[in-house]
């Protein structure tokens, strides 16, 4: 593929940034970077064979408060590449000895991520062809074939009474099959019992096995295998017409995958294309000291240690077989108030050359924020209350107060970005949202900037009360 395709058929980075934008607001050299990477990716593939390989991603350490949307940047970059994408807490992981999370779970998380994602896929590119062989499967418990005895001629003798009698049988049990087909579909016999026989959940019964550094999770695949090949047992089940579509529909979609080829097209994915957010690493590094204070810990420096293979590449093992990191994009992001980045050992410093500042978010964010996106908050708090046949207008001067407000508290108490807009609009509406349905029932509901003020000036003002309700 030449790259004038590549420029027609995937998002440019401008492209990204512009998808991107439907949902954050601000934190323009964040998006520009991940979206970067992420060409970068659509590059490499069609790089020359011999240089491919040699071609590294560009790991990304996102530094800025909480609530100013690293997690979401992440996120919303994964769901645009289609990409297997896992999100962890370095705070979580443990050094190799110590009781907790070893580090490589996270690349198996990730490959059952891309493995549910995968099978997910071909589910609905068989759904058309499982819902035929549903039909036969309720056309053979509603319609048991009648035996070709029961047709057969008294006179059969010599000249094919028998043969005339099994034609006889198929041209009745055809015409039978058609009108119940025919019943079927026109949808007036789901509520209708029938009995049927069903194999036994088999993921519900496989066996999990828990151990360090991934050794075991090699001994459950094996397990699962042996386990996979026993019989499974079927039991009677009496249940509707509808309920049995759904139960026999996951029936033959399993049947019509083939979970080998799932698999191995998912290790590909999460080699390839998948991306790890590793959240909160400035809990893991800690600021230097000098001569005779103390430093990181132990644990802390261990699991930094711990991380550096898997983030410069290395092969983990999983229960779906061997897995690379050498091409897994990695996006770290952190606070960094009290730590620096360069309080993280220099190896691991060295493995995520680019470095993106996210700044805090003003009052003109915030209103931004609450209008703009896809998933604007408002929008969220309109949709819920249309549920109730309730319509709610917030006037613009309304968000202009929130979004005020929201920047004040954050300046006095403690910022957390964006997060703080939804403790306020909760306090905003809580007893509106209590007196549904009871005293308010296909109305329409004013927010304006005065309802705005006389709900929350008093806690804005009251510094304690502000921390303890905001």
């Amino acid at each position: 593929m030449n790259t004038s395709s590549i420029s027609k058929e995937f998002l440019t980075p401008s492209q990204i940034v512009e998808r991107l934008d439907k949902y954050i607001i601000g934190q323009h050299e964040a998006k520009k970077a991940v979206a970067i990477a992420l060409r970068n990716r659509l590059r490499r593939q069609n790089v020359s064979d011999e240089l491919r390989d040699e071609i590294m991603p560009n790991n990304i350490i996102m530094i800025g408060p909480t609530g100013v949307g690293k997690t979401e940047i992440a996120r919303r970059l994964a769901k645009l590449a289609n990409a297997p994408f896992v999100k962890v807490e370095a705070s979580k992981f443990t050094e190799v000895g110590y009781v907790g999370r070893d580090v490589e779970s996270m690349i198996r998380d990730l490959t059952d991520q891309a493995v549910s994602m995968v099978r997910n896929e071909k589910s609905e590119e068989v759904k058309e062809k499982a819902a035929e062989l549903v039909e036969e499967r309720l056309l053979d418990i509603l319609l048991p074939t009648v035996p070709a005895s029961t047709y057969e001629s008294d006179e059969g003798g010599a000249d094919g009474g028998e043969a005339s009698g099994a034609d006889l049988e198929d041209a009745v049990n055809k015409k039978s099959r058609e009108k119940m087909l025919e019943r079927l579909r026109s949808g007036r016999m789901e509520d209708r019992q029938i009995e049927m026989e069903l194999s036994g959940d088999s993921q519900g019964g496989m066996m999990q096995i828990f151990g360090p550094l991934g050794q075991m999770e090699e001994l459950g695949g094996i397990m699962q295998d042996l386990m996979s090949g026993l019989p499974k047992k079927r039991k009677k089940r009496r249940v509707t017409i509808a309920e049995a579509r759904k139960l026999l529909e996951q029936e033959e979609v399993q049947k019509l995958i083939d979970m080998d080829a799932v698999v191995k097209e998912a290790v590909c994915k999460v080699e390839e294309s998948g991306i790890v957010f590793i959240d909160e690493i400035d809990k893991i590094a800690a600021p230097t000291t000098g001569a005779g204070g103390k430093g990181p810990d132990v644990s802390r420096e261990g699991v930094q240690r711990d991380l550096l293979p898997i983030v410069e590449g290395s092969n983990v093992a999983t229960k779906h077989g061997m897995v690379r990191t050498d091409h897994v994009l990695f996006i770290a992001s952190g606070a960094f108030h009290v730590a620096k980045p360069s309080d993280l050992i220099p190896e691991l410093q060295g493995r995520f050359p680019i470095r993106v500042e996210l700044k805090s978010l003003t009052e003109e964010d915030f209103y931004k924020i609450l209008t703009q996106p896809k998933n604007a908050l408002i929008k969220q708090y309109k949709a819920l209350l249309e549920t109730e046949g309730v319509r709610l207008d917030v006037t613009d001067e309304a968000i202009r107060e929130i979004a005020d407000i929201a920047a004040q508290v954050n300046d006095s108490v403690e910022n957390i970005g964006a997060r703080r807009l939804h403790t306020i609009m909760t306090n905003l509406l809580e007893e509106l949202m209590f007196d549904i349905p009871e005293k308010h029932s296909d109305e329409d509901i004013l927010v304006d900037k005065e309802m705005v003020g006389s709900k929350l000036s008093t806690i804005v003002r009251d510094r304690d009360l502000s921390q303890y309700i905001l």
